[in-house]
C-alpha cells in the first residue's frame, strides 16, 4: 500500500515525551525471543499486536537491536510508533527511560528480541536480547522450530533456564509443528521437564504472505497488501496461540521498581516562526528514521516538512535537510529520472545548506548508483559511485572515530551506530583519504574509512540512534538555525 506521507498510521511521534512523574509499577510487558533467527518472532509479534488491538488493547511496540524494518511493520500493526530498544546503542537508563516513558499509556508493552535469546557480541552476550529483557525484568516467551525435534525441545529450554538463572523464561511457543502427535509430545517434555507452560503451537503453514529480502521481511511501505498480511497473522495468533495466558504473563511481570528513576525529558517546545525548517526525505526510497531522530528535532523546536525524492520537482525553503536510508536501489530509475529534484538538492548543496546523510541517502548523493550492471545518475554532490552487490558489504554495529573537521562531529569523538548495506562504495584514493571517520568497528566504505564532506554536507554509511546520542540532534539543529540566521541576515543587508 502507498507509504503515507504523513504517517497517519502512527501516533504523534512526540507523544509521550514528558516529565514523567508517574506510577513506574504498572507495566506489563513480555518479550518474544527465540533460539536462533528465522524462527517466527517477527510475524508472530505482528499478530500479537494487531491482535490484541483488535480486543481494544493500546499496544506499545518495542523492537530490541537496531531495526527499521521489522520496526515498521510492528508500527503499522498496532497503529503506534515502535520504539528501538538496543544495549549497544543506548545506556541501561537509557533504554529503561526509553521503556517507561512510551509504555505510559499503553495496557500491554510487546518487546520482539532479535536473533537467538543469548546471541551477543562477546562471550558475556553483551547486547543480547536476554541481556536487554533482564533490564527490563521483562518476562520472556521463546518461539521454538520444532522441525524434527520432540523430546530435545526440553532439554534446550532447560538449557536456556539454567545458563542464565536471572532470567524469566515464562512460556514457550512451538512453531512449525508437525502434527497432533509431535505437538503433545513436545508440549508433555517441556511442561515436565522444565516446568514452563506451553503458550501456543503453531503448524506449519502454507501461503506466508511476508516474503523475505536482505535476511528481513519486505518493507510494509512496499507491500501493496500489507493490511492483508497483517490480517494474516493476526489469523495465525488467534487461531493457535493461548492469547489470555500470554496476557497473564505480561501482567505478571515483576514491578520495574521506584528506584527506576526517569530523566527529565522535554515536552516538545512551540514552533516559533523563527523555528528552522529542516526537510525530511521520506518516500518509497527513504524511510529508515528512528523516531528518537525526528523527535529529537522536534523538541528543540525545528519544524519538519517532508519531501519526496520521487515525486517532487522542487525543494522548498528550507534550513537543512536529513536523508535517511532505505532500498534506492529498488527505485533507481525512478529517482534517476526526476532530474529537476536532483539538479535543486545539488544546488542547495553547492549554497551551503546543512545536509545529513546515513547510508541510502548517502548511495542519493553520489555520483550514479549501479544496479544489476545498469547504471543510474543520482545527485553528483559526491565524487563516488555505489554498486549493488549480492552479499552484504556492511552488516552489525559501527564504531567509528572522527578524524577531519566537519559541520556534525569534534574532532577527535568517537560515535557508535549501525549499518546494513549491499552497496560496494567506488572512489579514488585520493577521494579515501578525504574520508572523515577512521572505521574502528564495522565496515564503512573501504573497511578502514567512512563519511565524505562537501561543505555543510556530511553524509556515512553508518546509522546513528538519538536516543542514545543526544547530541546528534542538537548539532543538526544547531547548523540549520546557523544558516537561517545567516539567510535573515543577507537579505536584511540587502534591504538596507
Amino acid at each position: 500500500m502507498p507509504i503515507s506521507r504523513s504517517d497517519d498510521f502512527v501516533d504523534n511521534p512526540c507523544a509521550g515525551i514528558y516529565s514523567a512523574n508517574h506510577m513506574l509499577n504498572d507495566r506489563p510487558r513480555i518479550s518474544l525471543a527465540a533460539l536462533k533467527g528465522g524462527s517466527g518472532k517477527t510475524i508472530l509479534s505482528i499478530g500479537l499486536a494487531s491482535s490484541w488491538l483488535r480486543k481494544g488493547l493500546t499496544v506499545a511496540p518495542f523492537k530490541k537491536g537496531p531495526d527499521f524494518i521489522d520496526s515498521g511493520w510492528l508500527s503499522f500493526a498496532s497503529r503506534r510508533t515502535c520504539y528501538n530498544l538496543d544495549p549497544f546503542l543506548m545506556t541501561r537508563e537509557q533504554i529503561v527511560e526509553s521503556f517507561l516513558v512510551r509504555s505510559a499509556d499503553a495496557d500491554i508493552s510487546l518487546i520482539e528480541g532479535n536473533r537467538g535469546l543469548f546471541d551477543g557480541l562477546d562471550l558475556e552476550g553483551c547486547c543480547s536480547t536476554a541481556e536487554l529483557a533482564r533490564m527490563l525484568e521483562s518476562p520472556v516467551v521463546i518461539i521454538v522450530d520444532v522441525t524434527m525435534v520432540t523430546r530435545t525441545v526440553a532439554a534446550l529450554i532447560l538449557g536456556c533456564r539454567q545458563f542464565d538463572p536471572d532470567l524469566k523464561i515464562a512460556g514457550i511457543i512451538l512453531n512449525k509443528v508437525a502434527g497432533g502427535r509431535q505437538e503433545s509430545l513436545v508440549r508433555a517434555c517441556v511442561e515436565q521437564y522444565c516446568g514452563i507452560p506451553v503458550v501456543g503451537a503453531v503448524p506449519k503453514l502454507k501461503g506466508d504472505v511476508f516474503p523475505e529480502r536482505h535476511m528481513g521481511l519486505i518493507p510494509q511501505q512496499e507491500r501493496q497488501f500489507a493490511a492483508k498480511a497483517v490480517d494474516w497473522a493476526t489469523t495465525v495468533v488467534e487461531k493457535y496461540l493461548e492469547q489470555d495466558t500470554l496476557l497473564k504473563l505480561a501482567r505478571d511481570a515483576n514491578p520495574l521498581g521506584a528506584s527506576a528513576q526517569l530523566g527529565q525529558t522535554q515536552k516538545p517546545l512551540a514552533q516559533a516562526p523563527s523555528s528552522p525548517r529542516i526537510g525530511i526525505i521520506r518516500d518509497h526510497s527513504f524511510w529508515f528514521y528512528y523516531p528518537e531522530n525526528l523527535e529529537q528535532l522536534n523538541i528543540l523546536g525545528a519544524t519538519l516538512v517532508d519531501l519526496d525524492s520521487i515525486r517532487d520537482r522542487e525543494i522548498p525553503d528550507l534550513d537543512a535537510i536529513y536523508i535517511g536510508g532505505g532500498f534506492p536501489e529498488i527505485q533507481a530509475q525512478a529517482l534517476a529520472d526526476n532530474k529537476s529534484f536532483k539538479q535543486a538538492l545539488k544546488q542547495r548543496i553547492e549554497a551551503g545548506l546543512p545536509v545529513y546523510a546515513e547510508c541510502g541517502g548517502l548511495m542519493y548523493l553520489g555520483d550514479a548508483l549501479i544496479v544489476d550492471g545498469k547504471t543510474f545518475p543520482m545527485v553528483g554532490a559526491l565524487p563516488i559511485r555505489f554498486v549493488l552487490e549480492k552479499r552484504p558489504q556492511g552488516h552489525g554495529y559501527t564504531v567509528l572515530e572522527t578524524l577531519l573537521e566537519n559541520p556534525y562531529y569534534e574532532v577527535g569523538e568517537t560515535l557508535r551506530g549501525h549499518e546494513f548495506h549491499y552497496s560496494k562504495a567506488v572512489l579514488e584514493d585520493s577521494e579515501k583519504q578525504k574520508a572523515v571517520f577512521k572505521v574502528l568497528r564495522g565496515s564503512g566504505l573501504d573497511g578502514e574509512r567512512d563519511g565524505l564532506c562537501r561543505k555543510n554536507l556530511l553524509a556515512l554509511y553508518t546509522h546513528v540512534h538519538a536516543g542514545g546520542n543526544r547530541l546528534w540532534a542538537q548539532t543538526l539543529f544547531r547548523q540549520a538555525a546557523l544558516f537561517k540566521n545567516n539567510k535573515i541576515s543577507k537579505e536584511m543587508k540587502k534591504k538596507d
